[in-house]
């Protein structure tokens, strides 16, 4: 019996240091960049951060300033009629709740 549970467990503790192994391999490439990512954009308190996102939030501004149609025309509709909404809900405000 004893001659059985040495290999039986080598076998074991292998097995378990390899499911570990994979694990965090995986965990390492499947959330670890997203996992970054979001520690960035929550990392707001950082001057660095702020200056970066700042920056790239301005290039792509100018992207799409360069471009001949800034929306799709798809994404004009959906403007169109959030503003109409928008534009709704003012004229429909009550005038004596604004003060």
């Amino acid at each position: 019996m004893k001659e059985n549970l040495k290999p039986f467990l080598i076998k074991l503790v292998a097995i378990t240091i390899a499911v570990i192994i994979v694990i965090n391999i995986v965990f390492n490439v499947l959330l670890g960049e997203r996992l970054e990512k979001i520690d960035k954009i929550i990392s707001l308190s950082d001057s660095k951060t702020r200056s970066d996102i700042k920056q790239k939030i301005r290039s792509e501004i100018s992207k799409g300033l360069e471009k001949d149609k800034i929306f799709s025309d798809e994404d004009k509709v959906l403007f169109y009629k959030l503003f109409k909404k928008i534009q709704k809900e003012f004229t429909d405000l009550d005038k004596n709740n604004i003060e």
